[in-house]
């Protein structure tokens, strides 16, 4: 335990000097199997993790999700689902911010990245709310927590690296996410209405929409229930995995903008370039967190905690609280997906051995890295925001974030407290 100690503590030293967390990560990792054991080990575990993920099938799912995401978000799919939710809730105080919160949910649908929600929810969302006279934290925090439902409600690029570093089901981990997802939803709603209960100026109601308006609106989100149902119907009925369901997903995707005339060869020429260096990025991490991994469990961490564990008679749901308070702490300091492929191979072996389900804590480190994205002083999703709308201020943008903050940890109590929450739809699965 000791080894691993210091090897998570040579990891924190190399973030402080500004060193890249995949390559702390990766040379902590080898350095300790080197030391450990010899350099031949350490070269060949090392080029052994390369070459495994560099060239694995069911790693394919990460660019595939991604790409779907820019591609949706070119076509105005973001933009569709906004108008539709405005045009029922719209006219209630507060409508228009439980209108993007909604938005992000339908978004993150077909996205599957909290930042790309929030970036895109900030262009679509926030003019709309200053017009009406929104106030300034009332808007950046719906729009920075609701950017959050994106990795939560399926597809969601996290739950895809939880799963492939765990080996646990992605299709089972789609389906558990999706009533915590109508929940946080619901949660980050109510957060809209303490927010104009306590200050009615803060987001006034905006006119009703016709019945014919709504219908309008209606109508034009078929592209996005249409990629929706072709993709997490087909993983959740079993026709096809998770990967191949990215697929049809990335290919739906693109005749979808085709056929919206958005992709001239510049824009599609974009589109996979982000792609492509937000996969190069991903992988890098993923890489240098499973070389860290196999130190880890070379040093025989997780047995040795799930003994110091036991020794004290502590429940084990007080175990899981624990693991929640330290993901919440280090999500203020700390890259969320950093945070989770540094941390998971030393809980996640615990928990599994107390008897929980891997499926419900994947739904929990998923809730708690939502958590982080917008907690002071580094949530990332919070300096998107400030980082498109320079006139406000990131002052504003962390007075705003509060209220639902204290949603999103209700909510994770709730899923705690009921982990049937996250696991009632998977016995429905075939």
């Amino acid at each position: 335990m000791t080894a691993c100690l210091l090897g998570f503590l040579a990891i924190f030293a190399m973030m402080a000097l500004r060193i890249p967390i995949a390559v702390a990560m990766g040379v902590v990792g080898f350095a300790g199997l080197a030391l450990l054991r010899n350099w031949n080990v350490a070269v060949a575990s090392t080029l052994e993790v390369v070459k495994s993920t560099g060239f694995s099938y069911t790693l394919s799912v990460v660019p595939l999700f991604i790409l779907m995401g820019n591609l949706t978000a070119r076509a105005g799919m973001a933009r569709e689902l906004f108008d539709l939710a405005r045009s029922f809730i719209g006219h209630f105080r507060g409508g228009l911010a439980m209108a993007t919160v909604g938005a992000c949910a339908g978004f993150g649908a077909i996205c599957g990245s909290s930042i790309a929600t929030a970036a895109t929810m900030a262009k679509v969302a926030y003019p709309a709310m200053k017009d009406m006279g929104y106030s300034d934290e009332l808007s950046t925090g719906a729009i920075s927590s609701g950017g959050t439902l994106g990795i939560l409600i399926p597809p969601s690029t996290v739950m895809v690296i939880y799963g492939i570093m765990t080996e646990t089901s992605i299709g089972k981990l789609f389906a558990a996410g999706i009533i915590p997802g109508i929940l946080m939803t619901l949660m980050l709603c109510l957060a809209v209405l303490y927010i104009v209960w306590r200050n009615p100026a803060a987001g006034a109601a905006s006119e009703r929409q016709t019945r014919g308006q709504r219908l309008r609106a209606l109508r034009e989100i078929w592209g996005v229930v249409l990629l929706f149902g072709l993709v997490m119907g087909g993983i959740y009925g079993g026709l096809f995995t998770a990967t191949e369901g990215a697929g049809f997903g990335a290919f739906g995707a693109f005749v979808f903008a085709l056929s919206r005339r958005v992709l001239t060869m510049r824009v599609l020429g974009e589109i996979l370039s982000e792609s492509a260096r937000t996969t190069a990025m991903l992988f890098t991490i993923l890489m240098g967190a499973l070389i860290f991994g196999n130190f880890v469990n070379f040093t025989g961490m997780p047995d040795a905690l799930k003994e110091f564990v036991q020794q004290f008679g502590v429940h084990p749901i007080m175990v899981i609280v624990a693991i929640c308070v330290i993901y919440v702490v280090l999500g203020t300091a700390m890259e969320e997906l950093s945070m989770i492929l540094l941390t998971v191979p030393v809980f996640f072996p615990l928990v599994t051995q107390l008897g929980f389900d891997p499926h419900w804590f994947g739904v929990l480190i998923v809730t708690v890295v939502m958590i982080g994205l917008i907690s002071p002083p580094v949530g990332m999703n919070l300096f998107v925001l400030t980082s498109l709308l320079p006139k406000v201020s990131l002052e504003t943008v962390f007075r705003g974030v509060w209220p639902f903050l204290w949603a999103q940890l209700a909510c994770l109590a709730l899923l705690i407290a009921f982990p049937g929450i996250a696991l009632y739809i998977l016995q429905f699965m075939k």
